[in-house]
């Protein structure tokens, strides 16, 4: 098979544009600054736009936005008040808890704001979905926006050791599905690599030559086709975060929008079209993120996550929108960005220090957004904006691969709440990222408090680690199993509200995948739990973590590499319980739901990652989700290319003799 010969450029002439990375000040530096009354980087960029946008005054949201933070609080601090209130009375004995009963409690009442805190959002996104939000921004807002020549935006997808086919063909979808809405001259599709290895590269560029043909090819009028470029990056610093910085240096000043999509995003050209006209409609947005819905995987476990995302998953992102409003979060992917206040406020520095938690930013969407809002940019989610989609990890043992780097990086960020300028909802994510994390290493030191208190002071009814009373446990246990259940039943109620129980198999299959989903949550959270507290472990003593790409399509965990993964944490569950129950029988039995799925943590992983049991339920119609049920065109598209991609011959490598953008 005789290679292809090409001499054209795969990317545009370079216009290059600084984007400056401003060293952090530090936690002790800030702090000492704010007690001496001090100003820390008095000339820094950001302060002149952040006092611009001061001087405007506040708008209605922002008002709205401090009411309903205010009423958050209320019921978080009310909720914890009232549970550990119960726990105190109901430790036995009489008088005061005893130091072990009172850090018990301390790690009670954190956790317990924690559950509390994500019940009530998903309330509010319960009340958002049914009754609507007038200070959100909604994609209903763009309906009547022009896109001038100057709303120039480029559509950039960072990819790293990829799997080709895949990657490509929702590329490709994406792509037909802008050019047909019209306004494709405005739009430019840059696929930005940093793999590594010749092969792998050629692979790339032929399925990248493939894709600008057939853009081509399919143009009404030739010469107004969709621009589609490839670049490969020779030095590849700052993983993704430092490609998308090496994409604004080039080429960023030639536009003034840029999408960023990530390997297994797919888009419609309608919703690209109408970020941008959502840009042109805000002036004042520095950052617009879409609520990406799953779906593409048919394993049970990507299957379950897809659903609960859905159904009750929804709730969450509704709820965070109707607090953050214009102080939002952005999540790195299916999101649109203001290019040029990007560069000049967005540069990230690394992090002082050789240990885990210093060198590059790993979670930077955080810190991006944060920082854009300090320069006095909204950054909003539009929650209402259809044709965003992305995928789930296939199996569990892929999510706890994604979930290693994410904990490194939300504790990494931990570092970055006291810089100057920061607002105080980007403070608290910053935190509640990091916290996110280190609620597992806290629930399992609870839950050993608890069995430390039993033993040690002489209990004999413990329950969920904690002593109890029978008729406070009774209290208790009603205020937690509500917290609980609340977002699952919710999201079941909001669903036949609106009358779109059909699009997930009907109302007998939805409540059964609901209770499915639950089922197989349960099992899977003490893995979970196990498994972030090992990240954070590992995260605060130095392990190091390599980069790898996640896996991208529907595969079956093996036997083999389950057990080497899960088998220790089953051993030492064993351990625990044998040495439990030679302790105290009693407290074992009560150590057992953690136990036992931890013990059966292999056949579990394994089972749920098998795609023939996912098809099978998908043609049963369980764990169905409306893109299933009415299939979206983009989705048909780009799922059709997938499988003609994985059954014909990979795209035939290209002999590099181009001048290739480096």
């Amino acid at each position: 098979m005789n290679a292809k010969l090409v001499s054209h450029r795969t990317a545009p002439a370079v216009q290059r544009g600084p984007m400056p990375r401003q060293p952090w000040v530090g936690v002790v530096p800030s702090l000492r600054a704010v007690f001496q009354g001090r100003t820390v980087d008095a000339d820094a960029p950001w302060r002149a736009e952040a006092l611009a946008e001061q001087q405007e005054g506040q708008q209605a949201w922002q008002l709205a936005a401090i009411r309903r933070r205010r009423w958050l609080m209320f019921w978080i601090v009310g909720a914890t008040a009232l549970a550990t209130g119960l726990l105190w009375r109901g430790q036995a004995g009489q008088g005061l808890p005893s130091p072990l009963q009172g850090v018990q409690m301390a790690l009670f009442a954190l956790l317990f704001a924690w559950v509390s805190a994500g019940c009530v959002t998903a309330a509010m996104g319960f009340w958002v979905l049914l009754r609507g939000d007038r200070h959100a921004l909604s994609a209903k807002d763009a309906a009547h926006v022009r896109l001038g020549r100057d709303a120039r935006t480029a559509v950039i997808m960072p990819i790293c050791n990829e799997d080709v086919p895949t990657v490509f063909a929702g590329l490709r979808a994406t792509c037909e599905s802008l050019a047909s809405t019209g306004a494709q001259r405005l739009f430019e599709v840059f696929v930005l690599s940093d793999s590594s290895g010749p092969e792998l590269i050629a692979t790339e560029r032929a399925a990248w030559q493939q894709l600008r043909d057939h853009m081509k090819a399919q143009a009404a009028i030739p010469g107004t086709e969709l621009q589609v470029h490839y670049r490969v990056r020779k030095v590849r610093t700052r993983r993704k975060a430092g490609n998308v910085a090496d994409f604004c240096r080039r080429w960023g000043r030639a536009f003034k929008y840029m999408v960023v999509l990530d390997a297994d995003s797919v888009m419609t050209g309608d919703a690209l079209v109408t970020l941008a006209r959502l840009m042109e409609a805000h002036p004042r947005a520095g950052i617009i993120q879409t609520a990406p819905r799953p779906c593409g995987l048919d394993t049970m476990h990507a299957r379950a996550q897809q659903f609960a995302a859905q159904v009750a998953g929804r709730l969450f992102t509704a709820g965070v929108q109707f607090w953050q409003l214009g102080e939002a979060h952005y999540w790195g992917h299916n999101a649109i960005i203001r290019v040029q206040p990007f560069m000049q406020h967005c540069g990230l520095a690394s992090l002082p220090g050789d240990g885990a938690l210093g060198g590059d930013i790993l979670s930077h969407d955080f810190v991006e957004a944060a920082l854009m809002r300090r320069a006095g940019y909204h950054v909003w989610l539009v929650n209402d904006l259809v044709g965003s989609y992305e995928q789930q990890p296939p199996h569990v043992l892929a999510e706890l691969q994604r979930d290693r780097r994410w904990c490194q990086g939300n504790l990494q960020n931990a570092r970055l709440i006291a810089e100057p300028g920061l607002h105080a909802v980007h403070r608290g994510m910053l935190a509640t990222g990091a916290m996110a994390y280190l609620s597992a290493p806290l629930w399992l030191l609870y839950v050993m408090l608890g069995v430390a208190v039993w033993l040690v002071e002489g209990h004999t009814m413990p329950q969920a680690a904690a002593v109890l009373s029978p008729r406070d446990m009774a209290g208790l246990w009603a205020v937690t199993g509500l917290m609980l259940a609340l977002p699952r039943v919710l999201g079941l109620v909001a669903v036949f509200m609106r009358g779109e129980q059909a699009l997930h198999g009907g109302a007998l299959r939805l409540v059964g995948s609901s209770l499915m989903e639950a089922v197989l949550s349960t099992l899977q959270a003490p893995l979970r739990m196990a498994a972030h507290s090992l990240f954070v472990v590992g995260a605060l003593t130095g392990w190091k973590l390599e980069w790898k790409s996640p896996p991208r399509e529907a595969q079956d965990l093996a036997w083999r590499e389950a057990f080497a993964r899960f088998a220790p944490l089953g051993v030492a569950a064993v351990v625990v319980q044998l040495v439990m129950m030679q302790v105290s029988p009693s407290a074992a039995v009560w150590l057992l739901p953690m136990v036992a799925p931890l013990v059966l943590a292999v056949p579990i992983a394994v089972i749920s990652s098998r795609q023939r049991l996912g098809l099978g339920l998908r043609r049963a119609q369980w764990l169905m989700i409306a893109e299933e049920t009415q299939v979206p065109g983009v989705l048909t598209r780009a799922w059709q290319l997938a499988r003609q991609f994985s059954l014909q011959q990979r795209p035939e490598p290209i002999v590099p003799t181009w001048r290739v953008a480096a």
